[in-house]
């Protein structure tokens, strides 16, 4: 059920964390082990918090609204942000879609 590497998560898309790997919180940032690549990857305060949302799987759309209650941000620009970061993991293959 997961889509090709070439294709991108868009607004309507549903993620949630691949499997294979480690979070840890180190200093407020959550930080990422994959076991299959040996890669660690920060991701930084508000990535972390994406993380957190991904326990279950999520739709971006559901991404942006609870980072929206959390935050104050623009909604525009929220939803950029949260696509473009989830389309970078996705790549790296930590998140998966649904």
């Amino acid at each position: 059920m997961n889509q090709t590497l070439n294709s991108s998560i868009n607004f309507k898309t549903v993620v949630k964390v691949a499997e294979g790997l480690i979070a840890s919180d180190m200093d407020g940032e959550k930080v990422v082990l994959s076991v299959s690549n040996g890669k660690y990857y920060n991701l930084e305060v508000i990535g972390g918090r994406i993380w957190d949302l991904l326990v279950e799987p999520q739709g971006v759309s559901d991404i942006v609204d609870a980072l929206l209650e959390e935050y104050q941000i623009d909604r525009v620009a929220c939803e950029e942000d949260v696509i473009a970061f989830l389309n970078q993991v996705y790549e790296e293959g930590l998140i998966q879609t649904c």
